[in-house]
């Protein structure tokens, strides 16, 4: 891997979308054992577990080095048989790993077509849930401004179908069909995380379109008055701030993809991409079953995981998790004359920029682990943040699927092979269940798998 920026680009860069001068993000306090944040981010030192009492909750994982030598990978995605694993870097280049190595030259390098630097690049990655036969795969990048979109907006969000060869190590450069391309108005707040849910539907994560406060150039106005601007809140307009939902097996009259007649606007007085909104950053997702959680990127003082549903409004930016944002007193639903007056959906994690325990400056949003590696970890959601400080965070679902605020506290990383990482940039789970982390340290990137130390 060619072009690697310094450590000091890296971590000055808000990759996973705090940049600290537009977000104004605060350093992260020392590390703690256990935390619980409640609905007003304060912390208590009960974790609050449901396990069993012959379970004992994971308290610390160790990472075990599966390949190096990326610049910023933001994900990986594994071949149903586990035989190889793709992944992909922000500079523009997907790798593939097998046979306990990476090959030597990238699957896919996109070269001039991904605009990257900062928090845009090669963003998500996805394989066609008949991949193994039609060796279909989904990529979202950033792009040089387009046809379509503004002169004075930051780029274009593309979303791409290629197709790799039949033995699953090469990806066709020229097979590229584009699906999907969204205007961007500023270069942060991008998202791009993308996955098949079980419905077999591509999910698409898109963020509010950047600067701060989802407004200024680009942000269009909305219904809630204390703050101007509000791609999060509008659903009529375009399509920034939401995750949407589509059929790429299908056509829909002069679209490159089909919209599942199940969407919630389909029909209604909005754009029938959207599959729930009122998203700042949605960086990373999964999901569990049938659970789909995200993690939100945070303004100012709180960072959130959502449980998202179909329809479903998560409150930016009228809240930032569940907190008012730009007025001391902010609604718990939209007026009646804004789709029915939906309720604002609260987060089932959050937590704060500063404080004791679970603390950070930018969510990165993890899996539910289902693997038999780490004991005491089976069911629990492990997710983490930007600033990683030797830990991950460990949320333990309400057992009932309630939207309470879920038991969440530290998971410390032990000393291994993996050397020093300065930046968590993402999650992956393998057909077992098991986890890995992606991340950058002082000699790179690299992609490494939880263990117990």
């Amino acid at each position: 891997m060619t072009n690697r920026p310094t450590r000091r680009q890296l971590l000055g860069w808000g990759v996973a979308g705090v940049v600290c001068g537009v977000a104004g993000c605060s350093q992260a306090p020392s590390n703690q054992t256990t935390a619980t944040t409640s609905a007003a981010g304060t912390q208590s030192t009960d974790n609050g577990s449901t396990e069993t009492p012959e379970s004992t909750p994971l308290e610390t994982v160790a990472l075990e080095t599966l390949a190096t030598g990326f610049d910023a990978p933001v994900a990986v995605e594994f071949s149903t048989d586990g035989e190889r694993a793709y992944i992909a870097d922000q500079v523009g280049r997907i790798a593939v790993y097998e046979s306990g190595s990476l090959r030597d030259e990238p699957a896919l390098d996109l070269g001039d077509s991904v605009e990257f630097g900062g928090e845009k690049g090669l963003l998500g990655l996805a394989l066609h849930p008949d991949f193994a036969e039609n060796r279909r795969l989904y990529v979202r990048y950033s792009a040089p401004r387009r046809s379509g979109t503004p002169s004075n907006y930051s780029h274009t969000f593309v979303l791409a179908e290629f197709r790799a060869t039949d033995d699953g190590r090469r990806i066709t450069r020229d097979s590229e069909r584009t699906i999907l391309e969204i205007p961007q108005p500023q270069g942060n707040h991008n998202a791009g995380d993308v996955a098949f849910g079980p419905d077999g539907y591509l999910y698409v994560t898109v963020g509010d379109g950047g600067a701060g406060g989802d407004q200024g150039n680009g942000h269009v106005s909305d219904w809630y008055d204390a703050v101007g601007g509000g791609n999060g809140q509008d659903v009529t307009e375009n399509l920034l701030g939401s995750i949407l939902r589509i059929d790429v097996d299908g056509r829909d009259g002069d679209r490159a993809y089909a919209i599942p007649e199940d969407n919630p606007l389909v029909g209604q007085d909005g754009l029938d991409e959207h599959y729930a909104w009122g998203f700042r950053n949605p960086w990373r997702f999964s999901f569990d079953e049938d659970s789909l959680l995200v993690g939100d990127v945070g303004q100012n003082e709180y960072e959130e995981i959502d449980r998202v549903e179909r329809g479903g409004n998560y409150g930016w930016n009228v809240r930032e998790g569940t907190h008012c944002y730009g007025a001391s007193e902010c609604p718990s639903e939209t007026p009646d004359d804004v789709r029915g007056g939906e309720p604002l959906v609260d987060p089932v994690v959050e937590y704060p920029h500063s404080g004791d325990g679970v603390s950070g400056i930018s969510v990165i949003g993890g899996y539910v682990y289902r693997g038999s590696e780490l004991a005491g970890g089976q069911g629990t959601y492990l997710f983490g943040d930007l600033q990683l400080r030797g830990r991950l965070f460990a949320a333990t679902p309400a057992v009932d699927g309630s939207r309470s605020q879920w038991p969440t506290r530290i998971v410390d990383i032990a000393e291994g092979d993996s050397g020093t990482l300065d930046q968590l940039l993402s999650f992956g789970r393998d057909p077992t269940g098991e986890l890995y982390v992606l991340g950058v340290g002082p000699d790179g990137g690299g992609v490494y798998r939880l263990v117990s130390p």
